[in-house]
């Protein structure tokens, strides 16, 4: 599910509201245990991430400027509690944890020679240059609006702590993991992991984290109930269920931006492909139906 889930652009931000959304995720994770469902919940965190980085702007004249990677570090955390929280006063029988995720990119992919991803609050040109300078940090102008940081999103490769994951999913019914992406780390010729400024597609993590755990079906929630061929056109058109070579297809025509829903449906061929089971793109209202296969878009090895 997206960070939005836990924080609306009508949200005020708080923690309190946030909880609030929580405890509506809460309920749905809740419902799919008692159907018997073992769930891993990998959660976005873009507003809450963002949230966190102009917190460090605006500490900058007393502490140090946190790094991305130790944003994320810190999102995964209260994000992870606020849903642990909401899910135990669900139900006090609730098996529940949140891992700490560290996401392995590599250390030459092409995304950190032209990174893309705007991150963090908007910056006056003063101070832009200054960033630049002082912090070697890229930056773009948004007319109107000011100077912003960009950084790299680059592909994850591997889950660094997929032991405790897998040793973790086979003790709770719920396991929280993967947050905003996974924290991005590379590894260096002797093997040594350093934290690296990047974002990672949560989607693609989710994908990465069901194939090496063997999951049954992954499930992405989005804010549309299904996908659609020629979104917004007159020709719309909804799609039920199609093969991962016919979403590869849809993909390689400029169907799904890379924006939007491009990451969503990449994500599912992977998952279909590599492990040849379903995965599906739909709201998190319908997620039961989604599951029986009454509703959404389902992608299928093929």
């Amino acid at each position: 599910m997206g960070g939005n889930a836990l924080m609306q652009a009508t949200d005020d931000g708080s923690l309190a509201q946030q909880y609030r959304r929580a405890v509506e995720v809460a309920k749905v994770l809740h419902g799919l245990c008692r159907r018997g469902y073992r769930v891993m919940l990998v959660h976005g965190n873009g507003p809450q991430v963002g949230q966190e980085l102009i917190r460090s702007e605006e500490a900058s004249t007393k502490v140090p400027i946190s790094s991305l990677d130790a944003c994320v570090a810190s999102t995964q955390g209260t994000m992870g509690y606020q849903l642990e929280l909401a899910l135990y006063n669900q139900s006090h029988t609730l098996r529940v944890a949140t891992v700490l995720t560290l996401v392995e990119v590599a250390g030459d992919d092409v995304g950190f020679s032209r990174p893309t991803k705007p991150v963090g609050p908007f910056f006056a040109p003063l101070r832009a240059r200054e960033l630049m300078r002082r912090n070697k940090w890229q930056m773009v102008e948004d007319a109107g609006r000011g100077w912003r940081k960009v950084v790299a999103s680059p592909r994850p490769i591997d889950i660094v702590n997929i032991g405790a994951i897998d040793a973790a999913m086979s003790r709770m019914d719920v396991v929280i993991a993967g947050g905003g992406g996974g924290v991005p780390v590379v590894r260096d010729d002797s093997g040594r992991l350093a934290g690296v400024e990047a974002v990672i597609d949560k989607d693609l993590t989710s994908s990465l984290l069901g194939q090496l755990l063997g999951a049954q079906m992954m499930v992405v929630l989005t804010a549309v109930d299904h996908v659609s061929l020629d979104f917004g056109k007159p020709t719309e058109r909804r799609v039920d269920q199609m093969t991962a070579a016919e979403a590869q297809t849809h993909l390689a025509q400029g169907q799904f931006p890379p924006g939007s829903m491009g990451p969503k449906v990449q994500a599912a061929i992977d998952f279909a492909r590599a492990t040849g089971q379903p995965a599906a793109i739909g709201s998190v209202g319908h997620v039961a139906r989604i599951l029986a296969g009454r509703a959404g878009t389902r992608i299928v090895d093929g």
